[in-house]
């Protein structure tokens, strides 16, 4: 026997006869008996249109209100030469092999470069910059610092950008040990890279 509920209505099949719940108790035998019920087909569909509304409400809301967002992907520190090269070659490996060299001879460099990738997306302000603060070997008690700033063009993708710290900075500054990358859109700090004695 089957007792099926739909809504409010309650049926029981038994014998392949459909009797409605005011049946016969007599005709309703109480043994293997197995209910099935089920909801209401509107109820399901008003949970889920609320659902899809409340979702649609959120999202709208959170696109609204959304800030700009900005990354600093990459930050390369450079040494320079005295002909304001990286490398002796456009190979990466040479680039490498080179500024290996120009750490371990000090008075081959010239200057400093800091290569930054960078992205910003939906900027809320034309103000758009790079700072690099530097630190250098304390002199006395003070610590020895200098930042500097590049303006920023509009990109719609990923762009690569050149801050340089030209020689007469860098012989009067000498060398830096710590470093830090920041971007910013207007008045708000979006990201940055440091290293690691920052």
């Amino acid at each position: 026997m089957f007792i099926w509920r739909a809504g409010n209505l309650s049926f029981f099949e038994t014998n392949g006869q459909m009797l409605n719940k005011r049946a016969d108790p007599a005709l309703i035998p109480t043994s293997r008996t197995i209910a099935v019920e089920f909801e209401r087909a509107g109820s399901n569909l008003s949970r889920m249109r609320r659902l899809i509304c409340i979702l649609a409400l959120a999202l709208g809301v959170g696109s609204a209100a959304h800030a700009a967002e900005g990354h600093v992907y990459k930050v390369l520190a450079q040494f320079l030469d005295e002909k304001g090269r990286d490398s002796l070659s456009p190979s990466l490996y040479d680039r490498d092999a080179y500024q290996a060299d120009l750490r371990q001879h000090p008075a081959k460099r010239a200057a400093m470069r800091f290569a930054v990738q960078w992205k910003i997306s939906r900027p809320k302000s034309d103000a758009r910059k790079l700072r690099v603060e530097l630190r250098g070997p304390a002199q006395g008690d003070a610590v020895h610092e200098l930042t500097l700033e590049l303006p920023l063009k509009k990109h719609d993708f990923s762009h690569w950008d050149y801050v340089l710290l030209p020689p007469e900075k860098y012989k009067s500054f000498g060398d830096v040990t710590a470093w830090r990358v920041t971007l910013w859109d207007g008045e708000q700090m979006l990201d940055e890279q440091k290293s690691f004695l920052w």
